[in-house]
């Protein structure tokens, strides 16, 4: 039997990877995204923050007296007439602002004004705003009497340290169980990557598979191929290749895609003003020192190192043949049981597709609370633990958890294999008959 399987599934590898659709998708897939990497970041740098001559004329000398300054722009402060100055400030600046006397210390608000030949971009409104109420504020404080040194001491950034998972102080693995804000970062993005990777997976080439066997059943090759080859060996083989095919297809981007952008990254390099910009965007909308304090490279990387590889690869591993076996099985049937009608097929597909959906729903709600209920829940069903468990591997869930859901996994592909082979062998040679769901469930009790 497995010989026959392993000759169906080689060919259907051989078959796909030759043809000139897949080698045109596998490199220039990721082409595309260099390109697309490359071309945002052109328009970003054409497009990006430009640095102004900016002339103010402050009738209360509050923010002059601040003594500001930018990353980006030139800051000039004027003595004229705001009338006088709109005529004729485009001489020698590029943006002019208007800053109305301020004669109440009680006011919340304070409307400032600018002129310009074009709108400002958000960030850069963004800045003038924080850089002038900042001053404001300051001010506030001076005419309040109150100690500024006293008055910052109020702010107190509080950050949680690494965090002790209690019940494995007893197995002596106290400083191996850390969990910091980190470490929690690279957790849930990890997860998001993991569930959001087999979501596409199911879709792409359990898709593959049916229209596979859709083809083949349409162009009368599969009656040729029955002759020698039992149709659940035909099935499984199918199944098989194509997912071989998904894995080819996957190394492939996985070595290309980053190298791609890795050249990109170079050609392009970055835009120093609009860097800088945004940076000050940045720590102008943080008011306390704590919250600038970022993650160093060094930092990222020793987290990530840290993360318990020798239990996400292989279980992921598993859960992605697993998801891929039972989806590609239901995908199969159902290519089996229509002919060229997709409308058809679009109406048989609704029971496979909703799990799937549901699934990454839930995905968000799993990565806020990776040991929930729900999480639990979604990790256990076998419809869904294809990409929430995934999910859940860099939260370090309960070992008993993973193996008891790898178990009901690897029971459902055969079961649901063996569902399908039941609906395929019927449905292969079945020509010119609408197909529903009661007529699936007739094909189920039907004798080889």
């Amino acid at each position: 039997m497995m010989n026959k399987v392993r000759l169906v599934a080689g060919r259907e590898y051989l078959v796909r990877v030759r043809k000139r659709t897949f080698i045109i998708a596998t490199l220039f897939t990721p082409i595309g995204i260099g390109l697309m990497a490359l071309m945002a970041g052109y328009f970003a740098s054409k497009g990006g923050a430009a640095s102004k001559s900016i002339v103010f004329v402050d009738e209360s000398k509050i923010f002059e007296a601040s003594d500001p300054s930018s990353k980006t722009h030139t800051y000039h402060f004027s003595a004229e007439d705001i009338n006088t100055l709109k005529d004729n400030y485009k001489e020698k600046y590029d943006l002019l602002v208007h800053i109305p006397p301020f004669e109440d210390m009680s006011q919340k608000s304070h409307q400032v004004q600018y002129f310009s030949e074009e709108k400002l971009s958000v960030v850069t409104i963004t800045n003038l705003e924080s850089a002038i109420g900042k001053a404001y504020k300051k001010y506030k404080i001076e005419q309040s009497s109150i100690d500024v040194d006293l008055y910052n001491s109020f702010n107190t950034s509080i950050q949680f340290e690494d965090g002790i998972l209690l019940e494995k102080i007893a197995a002596g693995e106290e400083e191996a169980n850390k969990s910091g804000k980190l470490s929690l970062i690279i957790g849930t993005i990890l997860g998001g990557l993991m569930g959001f990777l087999m979501y596409m997976v199911i879709f792409i080439y359990g898709g593959m598979v049916m229209r596979s066997i859709m083809e083949e059943k349409i162009n009368r090759i599969v009656e040729v191929m029955i002759s020698s080859v039992k149709p659940f060996q035909l099935m499984l083989g199918k199944i098989l290749g194509v997912g071989a095919v998904g894995l080819t297809q996957l190394a492939m981007w996985i070595i290309l895609v980053p190298l791609i952008l890795f050249v990109v990254q170079l050609v392009i390099g970055t835009n120093p003003e609009q860097s800088a910009e945004l940076m000050e965007m940045a720590q102008n909308m943080n008011t306390g020192k704590a919250d600038l304090d970022g993650f160093n490279v060094s930092q990222i990387i020793s987290e990530f190192n840290g993360l318990n590889w020798f239990l996400i690869i292989p279980v992921f591993i598993i859960f992605f043949f697993g998801g891929y076996f039972i989806y590609s099985s239901m995908f199969a049937a159902i290519g089996s049981a229509i002919g060229d009608d997709m409308g058809e097929g679009q109406q048989l597909m609704i029971p496979i597709v909703i799990p799937v959906v549901i699934a990454f729903i839930m995905l968000q709600g799993v990565l806020q609370n990776p040991n929930g209920n729900m999480a639990v829940f979604g990790s256990m069903f076998p419809l869904f633990s294809p990409i929430i468990m995934p999910a859940r591997l860099a939260f370090d869930p309960p070992i008993w958890q993973v193996i008891l859901s790898i178990i009901i996994l690897i029971a459902s592909c055969i079961f649901f294999v063996w569902l399908a082979g039941k609906i395929y062998r019927v449905g292969i040679l079945m020509y010119g008959k609408k197909v529903n769901f009661k007529e699936l469930g007739k094909w189920l009790f039907y004798k080889a």
